[in-house]
């Protein structure tokens, strides 16, 4: 029989489950009696997205992590969003379906790595975008998320030098935008960097009226390509305001789920990669399941964990997003 830290670790079998039972139904039961919340990602399965309590962004994710009353914060996304609400509610039990949903844009920039990197700056202020690990952010001065980064950089005097991780190409549409000389770690996101070029041209041929929506994390020749260019909750609220009726979407394809259900009279395709995929899924984001998430409330684990010293560290940047954004009504 394996241990409570040992099943914190590994997770409860899918297996486990009673088959009769409505998950759904059990979800709600269980989120009223334990005083739970559920917030998710728009990458998550359409299951979970129909289930939570939020969902949005980066940014609308941890607003509400900062704010919720509940005594449990259920995450339904990846290992750093998990811990960003438990750096903004360390009272707070906050548990994440799998420990292993992880994230290729926070593993590309290790912590002891940036450290020194950020040494050979020592006159630069620090920027990092929020996909990256607690201890990334316990090394910066502000985070940010792709729906305000050009605005936090842009509310910084001209002649402040900076550091900005760990996307690059976030980094350097940021620089474009802002016409500022930022100082990239060489970053990016699985998911974000395989959209082809030649695929989405050969798209955009057979549909010649359909918008092309992409994440500030694609490569710059996928940017240049975009009719717009925005965060999950630009591009979903892009799709619903805009007159056309048919769209492109470079992002992860969790996301055309929501942009489905609000605009149910217009078509959503995936963009293309440059692999023998249909689409775009992010395997750590998908590595969350409705069975998951319900033996993580029934269970209460696995729970996520941040030593005092990071979090005391880590909360000073993302209040300074938080309190930037608000500032200017984002």
């Amino acid at each position: 029989m394996d241990t409570l830290e040992e099943i914190n670790v590994k997770g409860f079998a899918e297996e486990d489950i009673d088959s009769s039972l409505d998950l759904f139904e059990e979800i709600e039961k269980l989120k009223k009696e334990k005083n739970a919340v559920i917030l998710a990602h728009y990458y998550q399965e359409p299951d979970i997205q129909d289930i939570a309590d939020y969902i949005g962004d980066s940014l609308g994710l941890s607003q509400q992590a900062a704010k919720t009353g509940a005594d449990i914060i259920v995450f339904a996304g990846v290992h750093f969003m998990a811990e960003t609400a438990k750096i903004l509610s360390p009272s707070k039990k906050v548990l994440l379906p799998d420990l292993k949903a992880g994230c290729s844009l926070a593993d590309s920039c290790p912590a002891h790595l940036f450290k020194r990197f950020k040494e050979a700056y020592p006159d630069h202020l620090v920027i990092t975008y929020v996909n990256c690990t607690a201890e990334l952010k316990a090394m910066s001065d502000i985070v940010c998320t792709s729906s305000n980064a050009v605005q936090i950089v842009e509310s910084l005097p001209k002649d402040q030098k900076i550091i900005f991780g760990p996307d690059k190409n976030l980094g350097a549409y940021v620089v474009k935008k802002t016409g500022r000389d930022l100082v990239l770690w060489n970053g990016a996101c699985m998911v974000h960097e395989i959209f082809s070029r030649e695929k989405i041209t050969r798209l955009k041929e057979r549909h010649p009226g359909a918008k092309l929506l992409a994440h500030p994390e694609c490569e710059d020749a996928i940017l240049k390509m975009a009719d717009y260019i925005g965060s999950t909750t630009g591009i979903l609220k892009y799709a619903s305001n805009h007159p056309d009726k048919e769209f492109i979407v470079a992002t992860e394809a969790g996301i055309i789920h929501q942009m489905q259900k609000e605009n149910p009279g217009k078509t959503f395709i995936p963009a293309p990669p440059n692999n023998n995929c249909a689409c775009n899924d992010c395997p750590h984001m998908k590595r969350n399941t409705l069975e998951k998430l319900y033996l993580c409330i029934k269970n209460e684990m696995p729970e996520i964990y941040v030593p005092q010293d990071i979090i005391e560290k880590a909360v000073k940047p993302i209040e300074r997003m938080l309190s930037i954004s608000a500032r200017l009504g984002l």
